[in-house]
């Protein structure tokens, strides 16, 4: 696939991967940053699907037919292609490096393993003002296609295909009788933000820093890099 076939290449706004360490005990929230996959060239195109679940049961002596009873609703999936290139430096190994990186999704972490709760890293893939296509989840399988070597034999060009499958955030409410969600949110950090400002713009209170960072693994809050999705808790859990 040669880099002019990819129009989406040259956007000014580029999609990338955010990949974190899965969440300690029960929490829905990924952990700590790894690391973020840049897009050399965005998708030039991707799939969203969602489907729900119904139950039919078979209705005996009606003629109308079965009875249908809603199951839910099945969490979201995407399917999309990464395009990797660097013919440019037919010596470079940095297609070998990406593809494992990306591989890397599929294989479980040494902290979750050290910890006795082995999984494989949680991603949240992000383009932009994309929303839609934004939600936590796991990597269910990435296939690579190797498609130009250099003269010593090394890749210089790939293609991946990925599948991501969301993971459901729990709802958690305010208080046993009221019933009432709480309000958290997702805010994606940008330049200048700290967890200090983050916390006073949330709660009016700089110190409670300490709960953002909680809530999403940050063990150092002076590294916030740009891009990276937090979750902010609801006033109400701030305070207890």
């Amino acid at each position: 696939m040669p880099k002019s076939s990819n129009g989406a290449g040259k956007s000014l706004v580029r999609a990338t991967l955010a990949i974190h360490e899965p969440p300690l005990g029960t929490g829905t929230s990924p952990g700590a940053l790894i690391r973020t996959f840049a897009f050399d060239f965005n998708p030039a195109q991707l799939s969203l699907s969602r489907s729900a679940q119904w139950k039919m049961t078979p209705a005996i002596a009606v003629r109308d037919g079965a009875r249908l009873e809603f199951m839910g609703s099945q969490p979201r999936a995407m399917s999309l292609e990464v395009f990797l290139d660097s013919s440019d430096r037919p010596t470079s190994n940095s297609v070998l490096k990406k593809v494992a990186a990306l591989m890397s999704c599929c294989v479980v972490t040494a902290k979750s393993k050290a910890a006795e709760q082995p999984s494989p890293p949680w991603v949240v893939f992000q383009w932009g003002s994309f929303s839609t296509a934004r939600f936590t989840a796991y990597v269910s399988s990435v296939e690579a296609s190797y498609t130009l070597f250099g003269t010593t034999g090394v890749p210089i060009r790939a293609t991946c295909q990925m599948q991501l499958h969301e993971i459901p955030r729990k709802t958690r409410r305010q208080n046993p009788t009221s019933g009432a969600l709480t309000a958290r949110r997702v805010h994606q950090v940008v330049a200048g933000d700290s967890l200090q400002s983050l916390a006073w713009r949330e709660y009016g209170d700089a110190a409670s820093w300490r709960a953002i960072a909680e809530a999403n693994g940050v063990d150092d809050p002076s590294r916030l890099p740009t891009g990276t999705e937090l979750v902010l808790p609801a006033a109400e859990e701030v305070r207890h």
